[in-house]
């Protein structure tokens, strides 16, 4: 059984802008259904696809099952059966022997940053960059399946 232990933050934008970066990957990202109890992602990036399902969240706790797929076959089920996109780039960073990965939205949740830790359970300590501020874990306006029919650009 495939499991993801997720959490999420905002960052600080001053000082994210003061990080070494290396290159972004550009993704397109669609849903298939955006259903709260189960997800269907399918992802592109410039060489890649991705095809991804994802239950329900329990606590920063999900089940996920995620396969490569032939770019050509991502691109067609964006174009043919995505309800709802977005375009992200996303940096990888290393912190404290940990991978960050962390998102800067484009289109309508242009500056919106998120930055997401993968756990090996919910209990595991970790230290946080200087640049990583609130966390949003548990608000569901900052799952990327929201921000498609929610954006970031919409919010009072």
């Amino acid at each position: 059984m495939g499991k993801e232990i997720e959490r999420k933050f905002l960052l600080n934008h001053a000082e994210w802008e003061k990080v070494e970066k290396p290159a972004g990957k550009h993704f397109r990202q669609g849903y298939i259904t955006t259903d709260p109890a189960k997800t269907i992602r399918v992802r592109a990036t410039e060489n890649t696809g991705w095809l991804t399902i994802k239950g329900m969240s329990v606590g920063a706790t999900r089940l996920e099952y995620e396969y490569e797929i032939p770019l050509t076959d991502a691109i067609e089920l964006l174009d043919n059966f995505s309800e709802s996109e977005l375009e992200k780039t996303r940096y990888e960073i290393e912190f404290c022997d940990k991978l960050w990965e962390v998102d800067v939205f484009r289109g309508q949740n242009q500056g919106l940053i998120v930055a997401e830790i993968e756990l090996s359970s919910e209990t595991e300590q970790f230290e946080l960059p200087l640049w990583v501020a609130e966390e949003v874990t548990h608000d569901k306006r900052y799952y990327n399946s929201n921000l498609t029919v929610h954006p970031f650009q919409d919010w009072k």
